[in-house]
């Protein structure tokens, strides 16, 4: 109660604040409502006046409704980038928890932290292991699909 009286009764919550796309959103509503509204206004139309509740009435909660929409689909989603880093601190630490324990000789703890480094997108996983197909092939003593992919889990 006392913060609420603090702040002049009022609350911020969360969804108060605007996001970038929000704000974008909102200028593009504005600017297009007060073009068309003072175009018709410049052409003699009575009517310009209707630009302005279609626009800010209608437009403008239209807009910032699709913007956050999008964004909490986009949470939803997500792009990746925060779990692929945290699945990769989190496969690192186990590397270096397996080599502390001695499971890993020097060798291959490089060459497992190299792979899993080299592999951070899918991008890069496939470039990866297209690279180290060819190599393969190039030994005489070439590994099946299988055994790739055995290393690879």
């Amino acid at each position: 109660m006392d913060d609420a009286v603090a702040d002049g009764g009022r609350r911020e919550s969360e969804s108060d604040d605007e996001t970038p796309l929000e704000t974008i959103a909102a200028g593009a509503v504005t600017l297009l409502t007060l073009g068309v509204a003072f175009g018709l206004l410049a052409l003699g139309n009575p009517f310009f006046w209707v630009a302005f509740p279609v626009g800010f009435g209608g437009g403008m909660p239209l807009a910032i409704g699709l913007a956050r929409w999008y964004e909490s689909k986009e949470k939803a989603t997500g792009d990746g980038s925060t779990e692929s880093q945290s699945d990769t601190d989190a496969a690192l630490e186990s590397l270096r928890n397996r080599y502390a324990r001695g499971e890993l000789d020097d060798e291959e703890f490089e060459s497992r932290v190299e792979r899993l480094l080299e592999t951070e997108s899918v991008a890069e996983a496939s470039s990866s292991v297209r690279r180290r197909r060819e190599a393969a092939e190039a030994d005489e003593g070439a590994p099946t699909d299988d055994a790739v992919e055995r290393e690879r889990a």
